[in-house]
């Protein structure tokens, strides 16, 4: 599951981030353990403990101790917030730029958008 190219613990995190935005986990949804993890995913237990700490540390899950972790209040919205301001200029101006290059108008993109946004 876990075979980017990106470091293990950063891609366990971001499936997590990838879920909570789904709606796969809700707030205050428990969500597997470390250990549940490591055995899961046969991954070291570390590697998975670095990736829950980097999503504490986000805000999106929090540790209630002794009974695990759990997706924090806010945590879809929080998660939301960032990537819509990332979201143009990771995605969309790269997008832009080539359709510039093509000789694609901003009136075609945005009619193909529209288009699209249709059939969804």
């Amino acid at each position: 599951m876990f075979d980017g190219p990106e470091p293990i613990y950063v891609q366990i995190a971001e499936h997590l981030r990838r879920q909570v935005l789904d709606g796969t986990l809700a707030e205050g949804d428990q969500v597997m353990s470390t250990t549940q993890y490591a055995t899961t995913y046969r991954i070291n237990p570390a590697t998975a403990a670095k990736a829950f700490a980097q999503l504490v540390d986000e805000g999106v899950i929090y540790k209630q101790r002794g009974v695990g972790m759990f997706v924090a209040d806010g945590a879809r919205e929080r998660l939301r917030e960032r990537r819509r301001g990332a979201f143009f200029t990771d995605h969309l101006d790269a997008v832009l730029d080539e359709a510039r290059m093509l000789g694609i108008t901003p009136g075609e993109v945005v009619r193909y958008i529209e288009q699209r946004g249709e059939r969804a």
